[in-house]
């Protein structure tokens, strides 16, 4: 079964995971949709896809799934029409910024029996899944402690700023689902710090762009999470995970896998410095599961839920920076 595929969203991620669909044996995208015709059109073309309005895509016999890469305020709308619609769905997270929303969306997704994703593409990074597969191997023994240092190499626009939903929600809920990825063990506690060390200007548009945050599990397992919008040798992303029977962690990524040494020490090429090709693998990956999951009934994740927990987690360090003490999870997911 080839699946058919409509983009919904022709900006920087929508064109990612079109080319995705494009280089996939077993995919074919037939559609894209987007306000701005001139954005679908170009990438739409390559593909030989039509340009349709989001109505017409909705009734099309000739989509099986769509990709959702349209602003957060208008996801879950779009999951629950689609869902209705009898459409599989891929949509880049989050849900929805408020987790009531989500709940409630996730029960239409329940209600119909669509099939849903959500885009947590770290998840398919090739040396992250190496860290699980170790982990899943028992070869570092149980899980005791994750660290994971996720730094950009420079901020967004104060305008992304402002909807962004802040720095939990928009750049640390990718943190938050590797630490439940990687734990084994679901966070029921979130302590939190925040606060503005790059620029000014993001915190009086209400956001931090520098933070902190500890998640403890019932057994007592640990991860601390290190976030800054300004990173000036690269895009950091580091894991490591001790365990009761040794270490496992994953380095970052460089232009090229070289060392040179000379009489003056040793230099290395710089780290890749845009999520785009630092990840561009991992897009890959995630969409090769859906298109599995689509065509063949294979098991998908992240789900749904996996987006409503980090969610949740995001809520809890927002509420820990404004309230200075430490949050029970049960306090944002009801």
């Amino acid at each position: 079964m080839t699946v058919r595929f409509a983009v919904l969203g022709a900006g920087r991620i929508g064109k990612v995971h079109a080319g995705a669909i494009a280089s996939h044996p077993g995919a074919r995208l037939v559609a894209v949709a987007d306000a701005m015709p001139a954005a679908a059109e170009a990438l739409a073309a390559p593909a030989g896809a039509e340009v349709r309005p989001i109505e017409a895509i909705e009734a099309a016999a000739d989509v099986d799934a769509v990709v959702i890469c349209t602003p957060t305020d208008t996801h879950a709308e779009l999951i629950e029409r689609f869902a209705r619609a009898g459409k599989a769905i891929f949509c880049e997270k989050p849900v929805d910024l408020d987790v009531a929303r989500v709940q409630a969306c996730l029960k239409v997704v329940e209600a119909t029996g669509a099939k849903l994703m959500v885009g947590f593409n770290r998840r398919f990074d090739p040396h992250f899944r190496a860290v699980k597969a170790a982990i899943d191997d028992g070869r570092i023994g149980e899980v005791e402690m994750v660290t994971i240092v996720s730094r950009d190499p420079g901020a967004p626009p104060i305008d992304y700023i402002r909807r962004s939903g802040g720095i939990f929600r928009d750049m640390t809920i990718h943190d938050f689902d590797m630490a439940r990825w990687l734990l084994g063990e679901e966070p029921t506690v979130v302590a939190a710090f925040a606060s503005n060390l790059v620029d000014q200007a993001i915190g009086r548009a209400g956001d931090f762009d520098s933070a902190n945050v500890l998640l403890e599990t019932p057994s007592g397992r640990q991860a601390v999470i290190t976030n800054s919008r300004r990173a000036t040798y690269g895009y950091d992303q580091r894991i490591e995970v001790l365990g009761s029977a040794g270490m496992v962690a994953a380095e970052n990524q460089r232009e090229a896998s070289v060392e040179i040494a000379t009489g003056s020490g040793f230099t290395r090429p710089p780290l890749l410095d845009f999520f785009m090709t630092r990840y561009t693998s991992a897009y890959a990956a995630e969409i090769a599961t859906f298109v599995a999951g689509v065509a063949e009934g294979a098991a998908i994740a992240p789900t749904g839920d996996d987006g409503l927990r980090a969610l949740a987690l995001a809520e809890a360090a927002v509420r820990s920076v404004a309230e200075g003490r430490k949050v029970k999870l049960a306090e944002t997911l009801r």
